[in-house]
């Protein structure tokens, strides 16, 4: 089973569902999703049919949105803020040692951005590592806090690799430079192992990019196992359910920050609407390696100013793309040589 098959099953899902639009009003959104999460998944969803969902999903609030003339967030219930803080990822393009960490970190702070985000664990991905592994993790954060100085915020991701014991030895080193965040320290399959780890762990702890649905979050909230929440709106199944999820997390004082390994253009916007709405909102993630394809594809770009993107108020989305641009670009194969690619230096 292999990316490629993957990509294939999202594409049949895509074409599949057609029979649950064609001659139906988009503005049904909600029942769009429950018929088929009901009959065409039979309530069995797995990653490549919520993807495919998900942009569908958006699609019909984009038409909602241009039909009545207003925003997504305005139909979502309005906006909480006027303007959402990022915070950038996909920077430090393969640099691995404190020296290099640091050059690159310093650059993204010249872009503007106040937030940064980065793995600092090196070698292969392996649940259980050497002393050695995690007294790197610990220099790594160490040069970038001492790079960035102590008003930008150090974002860290864990990525799901760790056992526990890792994970806590790790972020009980890296206190001291005061991460804003400690994210995914443990598969969230385990929700009682990661709930356990994050007692031990004096940093907000960060789980959701991996999981699915509102199901699959009540879990996270009832065990108690994460300060903050990354669900994507391109995964969850798509910007009502990102909106729900976020509301089930209020009365858990779970803040929300959503997930956004998409694009800089339509996921983004997507993520954006919801973000605008929820009141729990904290920040969102801005892949810098994909800011020069998405201005090239897009016909009004976003554009980060000090660490933030203003609210879109045209309606739908806010956000068009240039079809021919975009057609300059056709589907490849995304195996894993091109997803090491894709991460390290965009589309």
């Amino acid at each position: 089973y292999t990316q490629s098959d993957r990509d294939v099953q999202v594409t049949a899902h895509v074409d599949q569902l057609k029979r649950y639009l064609i001659g139906r009003d988009p503005m049904h959104i909600k029942h769009f999703m429950q018929v088929v999460y009901d009959d065409f998944a039979g309530r069995r969803g797995a990653m490549d049919l919520y993807c495919a969902v998900s942009g569908i999903e958006q699609a019909l609030w984009d038409i909602a949105g241009k039909k009545l003339g207003a925003p997504v967030h305005v139909l979502l219930g309005g906006a909480c803020r006027d303007r959402i803080r990022v915070y950038a990822n996909g920077w430090y393009g393969g640099a691995m040692t404190p020296d290099k960490l640091a050059e690159q970190a310093c650059k993204v702070v010249e872009m503007g951005f106040t937030a940064l985000k980065f793995d600092p664990v090196p070698g292969p991905w392996r649940t259980f590592v050497g002393k050695e592994v995690e007294m790197a993790a610990v220099e790594n954060v160490r040069a970038v806090r001492g790079a960035v100085g102590p008003d930008v915020d150090i974002l860290l991701d864990m990525h799901r690799r760790l056992a526990p014991m890792h994970a806590t030895r790790i972020a009980r080193e890296i206190e001291q430079y005061r991460p804003f965040w400690y994210e995914e320290p443990v598969l969230a399959e385990n929700l009682d192992a990661l709930a356990e780890a994050r007692r031990e762990i004096n940093i907000p702890v960060v789980t959701g990019e991996e999981l699915y649905t509102k199901f699959e979050f009540r879990e996270v909230f009832e065990k108690r196992a994460a300060d903050i929440i990354n669900p994507d709106v391109c995964a969850v199944g798509g910007i009502l359910e990102l909106k729900e999820i976020a509301a089930m997390a209020e009365p858990y004082f779970v803040a929300v920050s959503p997930h956004n390994y998409n694009s800089t253009t339509v996921g983004l916007a997507a993520t954006m609407q919801v973000s605008a709405h929820i009141p729990n909102f904290l920040i969102t993630e801005y892949f810098v390696n994909m800011e020069d394809f998405g201005r090239e594809v897009a016909i009004n770009p976003f554009e980060v100013e000090d660490g933030y993107i203003r609210v879109p108020q045209d309606p739908g989305l806010g956000i068009d793309l240039d079809e021919t641009a975009l057609a300059g670009h056709p589907a490849r194969q995304f195996g894993p040589r091109a997803i090491r690619q894709y991460h390290e230096e965009g589309p």
